[in-house]
């Protein structure tokens, strides 16, 4: 094929859908993956008609094992590689870390943590062989700010993300692969749906504070393709990561304890 192949995690909703317009639109196949089948197959009819790509569908659960080598064998049977790879599939996990099970925290850790990783870490000798690739790895501010009393692991997995894309951007640079760690804080997704604290943030959080998800995924392409290690969208949230970095930790931690339940949110 000559075209090149954009694969998108999380792709049925929210950023990841945005993600796949936007490389779409700039001329790439798509593969896009998600637990929702019926999602995944409108979000593809729409792109292929709109842009005329060709768009590949692979449902999976990135939370069990074995998830990354189904999704890629079946991108190797249909003759295709990855050139692009967004890891946007994610999800918050509410209540504090006592409170919850482990079996829910350890399937946390394989969709933020480990599935990431695993993608990046298969696709990335390909990547490197045909000196070309972009990694966009969605963390969040919640991953540049200290943490927060509850979603106990949320923001240290998008930490880990912020620091895996920063030595991964400086491993790539020398092969032509752009590794870059996108950090959008509040956006108008699904997200809060989906971990039932909607009605709770819409009420709690500014207007100004929130981004689109078309807004979040744009500056994320932009940052990729000029291959800059880190992305944080909106004036706002760049505000707050660069006092995040200025002010003394016992400060920011007094901070987080009555600021904490916006930022372990986003």
């Amino acid at each position: 094929m000559d075209r090149r192949l954009a694969l998108v995690t999380g792709a049925s909703a929210g950023i990841g859908a945005a993600f796949a317009k936007i490389f779409a639109s700039h001329g790439y196949d798509l593969a896009l993956t998600a637990r929702r089948t019926d999602r995944l197959e409108t979000l593809a009819e729409e792109i292929r008609l709109r842009h005329g790509v060709e768009t590949l569908v692979v449902a999976a659960d990135l939370a069990k094992a074995g998830a990354a080598d189904r999704i890629l064998g079946a991108l190797s049977a249909e003759g295709r590689s990855v050139d692009a790879l967004v890891n946007n599939a994610g999800y918050g996990l509410p209540g504090t870390f006592a409170e919850t099970k482990w079996e829910d925290q350890a399937a946390f850790l394989q969709v933020m943590v480990t599935a990431p990783c695993e993608l990046a870490h298969k696709v990335l000798p390909g990547m490197v062989e045909r000196r070309f690739g972009r990694i966009v790895n969605v963390a969040s501010l919640a991953g540049l700010v200290p943490g927060a009393a509850g979603h106990t692991l949320y923001g240290a997995s998008k930490a880990m993300l912020v620091r895996f894309s920063q030595s991964l951007h400086l491993e790539g640079e020398p092969s032509g692969v752009h590794v870059t760690a996108l950090c959008p804080g509040f956006t108008y997704s699904e997200f809060h749906d989906v971990n039932g604290t909607r009605a709770q943030v819409s009420a709690s959080t500014p207007p100004w504070l929130w981004l689109g998800a078309d807004e979040v995924a744009a500056a994320g392409y932009e940052a990729v393709e000029a291959n800059r290690a880190i992305c944080v969208p909106g004036a706002p949230n760049k505000a707050i990561a660069a006092v995040a970095k200025l002010i003394p930790d016992d400060w920011a931690l007094a901070l987080m304890a009555s600021q904490g339940p916006r930022f372990r949110k986003v």
